[in-house]
């Protein structure tokens, strides 16, 4: 018999190797009788293929056996609360360690250490740390505890316990490196890479390179990354995967698509990383369709593939098509993460289409993202454009911890929805809970002063901004309170705020500033102060049609047909055209867009008969009276 189950046992690690895993399990629950061993090896193979959810399952009924745990089986489970950052599971585990007796074993106190790191909590793995004997620390124990805290980003104590080691070898070098690089310290990183090589104690590895390969993509230093990349080629690990896979990512997040294809057609083995590294960096080019062709090409596609084509087509302005791809994801059984929904409730804000956002929050709730702050913020923004404020106000309350983005996100809505003493209340409510405003605030607030007419309350939160809480104007900062000033009939001081700014800001955003000012002209009839600043911004840029239809438009409304006629034949001149306008509706989850000028929709006469009919409807006495 017990031949018979060591044979049974090394055909369970064999299968779990060569990935069948189910087939191993099926053995497993099969055997008549299992040993300690047994277990350990159906519970090792779930934590190394990264089961861990499996292997906490399986540890669980292990423990309704008689069968013992020993060390073997401590390194693997507290290994699955690791993966799976569950600290009420590793403390559970290490107190069984405890109980016992197996808290001697230095095995068993390094996954300890791991798992508490892993899980944020660097004093207890310090604590476990200190509990064994010096003579019995290893390499793995240093390392581990270093690891907690550089993954908590307390890098003060991470730098002492780096150089207070017996012997720097290069894994503490690299989760050194790999935390800056985290955190985008270039800096730091390169100078740490230098001190390696100096000390001659270890040869950086693929990733070394890969974790200063990363941090030059997160900081966009092209200079530097491509000094590493000639780093990497003469150190020869340029044909190493994860050196590969961060060269590609490297070019592709900055745009040079020629660069990142030449490397990804020289990749002998194409990894999945690879893969969405090509179609995020031809999403964020533009180019949908190139992304396209690597995604069809892609044999296996995992949530970050599916995700890349998701928010690429989103951000591109493409949204039915992102919405098309999200529930193909779903139906090919492919689980969404925070990130998905973040895209997908991106698109439906831009299309405003309420019954599919309505769709995207059944399924947030479904697989359990509610929770995630920053899915809560997709759904505020998404149901404030989608028009639903009670909806967009549910989801705000809904987010337990609230980060500044929730904020700014709810406050935009009320102020968009013209609900001006909702978004000052919830202005009050933020400061009060110790978030501190940034300059995103201040537009939010701005606006909601402009459509409420609220032009005291305007000019204060303006000089707020700089005098309390040091931030700069930008363009949209200064065109939001020129069009509080302007909408309020204070032209000149608007003109004087938009001719101070216009000496030292840039001309996209004096061209900004000046196009609302001469909207404010055309508002109040104000021709004289009209014509002054659509000279100005004929000098900033007169390639720019905005200036030529605002000032036409003044013209017009003050019946002076002639000179209008003159600025239009000006803009035709400069070969400019108007872009014309668009509206669009939703019907049974439907877009309809209606462009200015364009009769080629099918029910164009009964749509023209239904607004006539509406117009002659508002235009009865009976509605000078309505109230919403």
């Amino acid at each position: 018999m017990p031949s018979t189950l060591h044979q049974l046992t090394t055909k369970i690690v064999s299968l779990s190797k060569s990935g069948l895993i189910s087939s191993a399990r099926k053995l497993f629950d099969e055997m008549p009788q299992k040993d300690t061993i047994t277990w350990n090896a159906m519970l090792s193979s779930y934590s190394q293929l990264g089961l861990h959810k499996n292997a906490l399952s399986l540890f669980h009924l292990m423990r309704t056996t008689k069968t013992k745990p020993d060390h073997f089986t401590f390194t693997s489970t507290l290994n699955a609360c690791s993966g799976l950052g569950s600290l009420q599971n590793g403390t559970k585990m290490h107190a069984l360690v405890i109980t016992s007796g197996y808290q001697s074993f230095l095995p068993v106190n390094n996954s300890l250490i791991d798992m508490y790191g892993k899980c944020l909590v660097p004093c207890s793995a310090r604590k476990v740390f200190e509990e064994i004997a010096q003579s019995q620390r290893n390499e793995v124990t240093w390392c581990s505890l270093l690891f907690a805290y550089v993954n908590s980003g307390q890098f003060n104590i991470a730098s002492e316990t780096f150089y207070g080691m017996p012997k720097r070898v290069l894994v503490a070098w690299n989760i050194m490196i790999s935390g800056f690089a985290r955190y985008g310290e270039v800096e730091v990183c390169i100078a740490l890479f230098k001190d390696m090589r100096e000390s001659l104690c270890c040869y950086p590895d693929q990733w070394t390179f890969s974790s200063l390969m990363n941090v030059c993509t997160e900081s966009l230093e092209y200079a530097r990354g491509c000094t590493v990349h000639c780093l990497i080629i003469k150190s020869g690990w340029s044909l190493a995967v994860e050196a590969k896979n961060s060269i590609l990512s490297f070019y592709a997040k900055l745009g040079c698509m020629d660069v990142a294809m030449k490397e990804f057609e020289s990749v002998g083995l194409l990894s999945q990383v690879s893969w969405n590294a090509m179609i995020d960096g031809y999403m964020k080019k533009g180019n949908t369709y190139e992304a396209f062709i690597v995604f069809e090409c892609l044999s296996e596609r995992n949530v970050i593939s599916w995700t890349c084509m998701i928010a690429g087509f989103a951000r591109n302005g493409e949204g039915e098509q992102a919405l098309s791809y999200f529930s193909e994801m779903v139906r090919s059984c492919i689980c969404p993460d925070d990130f998905t929904f973040g895209a997908v409730l991106h698109a439906c804000s831009s299309l405003a289409v309420l019954g599919y956002g309505k769709m995207v929050h059944g399924n947030v709730i479904r697989y359990g993202f509610q929770a995630y702050v920053y899915v809560g913020n997709g759904l505020v923004n998404m149901y404030a454009k989608c028009g639903d404020i009670k909806g967009s106000s549910c989801a705000f309350n809904d987010i337990l911890e609230k980060d500044l983005v929730s904020w700014n996100a709810m406050l935009f809505g009320f102020g968009m929805h013209g609900l001006s003493s909702q978004a000052l209340q919830l202005y009050d409510n933020m400061v009060a809970h110790g978030m501190k405003p940034d300059k995103v605030t201040f537009i939010g607030l701005l606006i909601t002063c402009s459509h409420a007419g609220l032009i005291d309350k305007g000019r204060l939160f303006f000089d707020l901004m700089n005098s309390v809480y040091g931030l700069t104007y930008e363009m949209d900062h200064v065109a939001c309170m020129v069009d509080i000033l302007g909408r309020g009939g204070y032209l000149a001081e608007a003109k004087e705020l938009a001719s101070k700014f216009s000496e030292i800001d840039t001309v996209e955003a004096s061209s900004s500033s000046y196009e609302t000012l001469l909207g404010a002209c055309s508002i109040h009839g104000d021709v004289g102060t009209g014509v002054s600043v659509g000279n100005d911004l004929h000098i900033l840029d007169a390639r720019k049609d905005m200036g030529y239809v605002l000032l036409s438009n003044l013209y017009c409304t003050r019946g002076q047909w002639k000179e209008a006629e003159i600025v239009r034949k000006a803009m035709m001149d400069q070969g400019l055209k108007k872009m014309p306008g668009y509206s669009w509706i939703e019907v049974k989850n439907r877009v309809t867009v209606f462009l200015a000028g364009n009769v080629s929709h099918p029910y164009m006469e009964e749509l023209c008969k239904i607004l006539n009919s509406l117009e002659s409807e508002m235009r009865k006495p009976c509605f000078t009276k309505f109230e919403a």
